[in-house]
Formats: C-alpha cells, sequence, structure tokens
C-alpha cells in the first residue's frame, strides 16, 4: 500500500525558481471526489505520460496513495469524462529536505502557486525557504481535488484575501 506525506505552503514570491527544474505541464481530471476524502484522478504530464491515481486519507497528514501508468489515450477519454479539472505548472525543486515542488495554476486557479514537499514520515523536521508562506496543509479548500470543482476565481474576495490570492 502507497502512503504520500506531505505538507502544503502558500508561496509568498518567486524566490523558489532559483532551485527550480524544467516545467512540467500538467492536466489533472477528476472522476471521484468524495466528502469523505476518497479521489480517483487521471494525470496527463507534458502531453506524453498519464496516470490514473486513487487517494483515500489515513492518519494525519498521511494519505494512501496508489498511481498507475496508463495509456495516453485512455487518459484523453477519461480528461473527456471528468467534470472538474484544472491545469498547472510544477516545476521540481533541487532543494534538500524532501521531495519539493512549486505548483503554478493556471485558468480559473490562476494565480495561485503552492509549494509542497512529500517527506518519508511525519514527523520529519523541515527546513522551510523564506519564499514559503502560510502552510495549509489539511486546508481541503487548497486540495488540488477540491480546487478541480470550486475554482480560486469562484472564491469570495473574503476568502481570496485569507489566503492572498489577488
Amino acid at each position: 500500500m502507497g502512503l504520500e506525506i506531505e505538507r502544503r505552503f502558500l508561496v509568498k514570491y518567486p524566490g523558489w525558481k532559483e532551485w527550480a527544474g524544467e516545467p512540467q505541464p500538467i492536466r489533472q481530471g477528476y472522476l471521484v471526489s468524495g466528502e469523505l476524502g476518497f479521489t480517483v484522478r487521471i494525470r496527463i504530464k507534458a502531453e506524453s505520460k498519464a496516470w490514473l491515481t486513487l487517494k483515500a486519507p489515513s492518519e494525519g497528514i498521511a494519505r494512501h496513495e496508489f498511481e498507475y501508468p496508463i495509456p495516453l489515450p485512455d487518459a484523453e477519454s477519461l480528461w473527456g469524462l471528468a467534470e472538474d479539472r484544472l491545469v498547472k505548472t510544477r516545476f521540481s525543486l533541487d532543494l534538500a529536505g524532501g521531495d519539493w515542488v512549486v505548483d503554478c495554476f493556471e485558468e480559473a486557479n490562476a494565480p495561485l502557486v503552492l509549494a509542497e514537499v512529500e517527506l518519508p514520515t511525519a514527523d520529519t523536521h523541515v527546513e522551510l525557504p523564506d519564499w514559503c508562506g502560510q502552510e495549509v496543509t489539511g486546508i481541503s479548500l487548497l486540495s488540488n481535488a477540491v480546487l478541480a470543482k470550486n475554482p480560486v476565481n469562484q472564491w469570495a474576495n473574503e476568502i481570496r484575501r485569507i489566503y492572498s490570492i489577488e
């Protein structure tokens, strides 16, 4: 059984670009996104690779995660069936202390920028770069599945201000 342990942060400014690798365009379509935290999604990276991913809650910040490569034509068909979708560009970062990525959301979720660090254990100490802002781990409004259904451009101005999304 796969387990994903990650922490997520709003990004305050583009200082992260100093450590960024090549941009990776990503499209995610959600086939199931339940209130209990169970999701089934397809992810298409750079129009060349695709995965089917199942996620379910676990304890604390951990989530069960099962990911399977699927043929690109199948992923494109599933993309067409997905009611909830999002588009983003992901940058892998060359930083110590975990596997860091920054997601720059596009279309209805622009200008949201989130950093994620994947960790081996929930209690792993993380040195936060100064460009990391408010921690948003566990805030469902900012999960990819919810952003696909309820994008930033549909939020009330008060909510956008809380998360400094202008």
